[in-house]
């Protein structure tokens, strides 16, 4: 059964996407079937895997919305291992028609049970809210890794999400923890040194030790439809989300 992952935050910006994108290809090249579902109706993910979100047949939407079949909706990238349900504007649609649903909460979980003995690993790039899209993402998971950039206010965001995840595995999800906490977007200044103590000393082995340094390779890839991986390998955007990957395998 392979482990399926959401990885969350409700404030946007804080490396999200990127972390979907990249750690996905990075399992991907360490040979393990890897399935990244675009939940966020930017469609930023899916664009950073190189597919147009504009010239969709089907996408996520579909998969929730109209039941249609997960073969139909996944897409095959360049990159050997590495498959995206794709997402577009459509999924703000979703968000309504939902509403009135019986089982919302579990749409997601529900059509991905078919597909957990096909990957190693299902990356679910979650939106930057807390949308009946997110729950969706939060129900299908037995894993939330959740991206916390350098800054001031992050223990107060981490603080609300984490009583989210709380008030999910307490309601809809018992199998729900956090699988980890990356820190992202990490300069050289005295503040995100204290960011990083305050959250180490607060969660301890939750944090990943691997740290994800504002990058300027991080922020181009994406514009080449491309994981940072087969943009520049050599960058250190590149290197610390394959020790990520590593820690990701270690943990199980």
């Amino acid at each position: 059964m392979g482990r399926v992952i959401a990885i969350a935050n409700q404030k946007g910006g804080v490396g999200k996407t990127t972390t979907a994108v990249n750690l996905a290809a990075c399992m991907a090249a360490a040979e393990k079937m890897t399935l990244l579902i675009d939940l966020d109706p930017q469609g930023n993910a899916t664009q950073g895997l190189g597919i147009d979100k504009n010239s969709l047949e089907a996408s996520v939407y579909d998969f929730l919305i109209n039941d249609t079949p997960a073969s139909e909706i996944m897409c095959e990238t360049e990159w050997d291992n590495l498959y995206i349900m794709p997402a577009n504007r459509d999924l703000v649609g979703a968000e309504v028609e939902l509403v009135d649903v019986e089982g919302r909460e579990y749409r997601l979980k529900n059509q991905l049970e078919a597909l957990l003995d096909e990957f190693d690993y299902i990356f679910i790039d979650c939106p930057p809210s807390l949308s009946i899209l997110t729950l969706n993402g939060l129900v299908a998971a037995d894993g939330i890794l959740v991206t916390l950039q350098c800054e001031y206010y992050a223990l107060e965001g981490l603080s609300e999400l984490l009583q989210t995840v709380i008030l999910v595995r307490d309601n809809l999800n018992p199998n729900l923890s956090v699988f980890g906490v990356l820190l992202t977007m990490y300069q050289h200044t005295n503040l995100c040194k204290q960011v990083i103590d305050d959250v180490r000393g607060h969660l301890g082995e939750s944090v990943f030790q691997t740290i994800i340094p504002r990058n300027v390779t991080l922020s181009e890839a994406p514009s080449f439809g491309k994981p940072v991986i087969y943009y520049d390998l050599k960058s250190a955007g590149a290197q610390s989300y394959l020790s990520l990957a590593r820690e990701v395998i270690a943990r199980g």
